[in-house]
C-alpha cells in the first residue's frame, strides 16, 4: 500500500531556507525529506505523537508486527 502525501505551501526567511538546504544537502535529502525529519525529531523531543499513517484510517494491519 503507497503512502499518501499531502502538499504544504510555506514561506521562510531566505537565510532560514538557505540553512535549511545545507542541512539537507549534508544529510543527502530533499528539502521536503528534511523538513519531515526535523518535524518528527522536534515532535519526539516535545511529546506530540504522530500517528503512524495506517492507524489514521483504522488499519490495524500496519500497526502489527508479526
Amino acid at each position: 500500500m503507497a503512502i499518501k502525501t499531502q502538499t504544504v505551501t510555506v514561506r521562510m526567511a531566505p537565510a532560514v531556507k538557505s540553512g535549511l538546504q545545507k542541512a539537507a544537502d549534508k544529510e543527502r535529502r530533499s528539502l521536503a525529506n528534511m523538513l519531515e525529519v526535523m518535524i518528527r525529531d522536534y515532535c519526539g523531543r516535545n511529546g506530540v505523537v504522530i500517528p503512524e499513517q495506517g492507524s489514521l484510517f483504522g488499519d490495524e494491519r500496519m500497526e502489527r508486527k508479526g
